[in-house]
């Protein structure tokens, strides 16, 4: 398959899913690259980036199961291919 290169933006409402946000996340830890967390106290919300990289089906799966989360808002971005060109 064709390996993807991206990021992942998380925003987390509710302070109470951080456990489940991170489990999952520590399910898809082989194609994680890079993780910041930024917490904004003063707004009572949580910024997750991701640098990713693997086949668009994985990632797709990881931000889809991520929107499934109640309290979380997940946008991703792919470039094309990481492949030579």
């Amino acid at each position: 398959m064709e390996k993807k290169i991206g990021t992942i933006s998380i925003v987390v409402l509710r302070r109470e899913i951080v456990n489940d946000v991170n489990a999952l996340l520590s399910n898809y830890a082989a194609i994680i690259q890079a993780r910041q967390g930024i917490p904004l106290h003063e707004d009572a919300l949580y910024v997750i980036s991701l640098v990713v990289k693997s086949d668009a089906d994985t990632i797709n799966a990881l931000t889809g199961k991520l929107g499934k989360l109640k309290g979380i808002k997940v946008k991703a971005i792919l470039l094309k291919s990481i492949e030579n060109e």
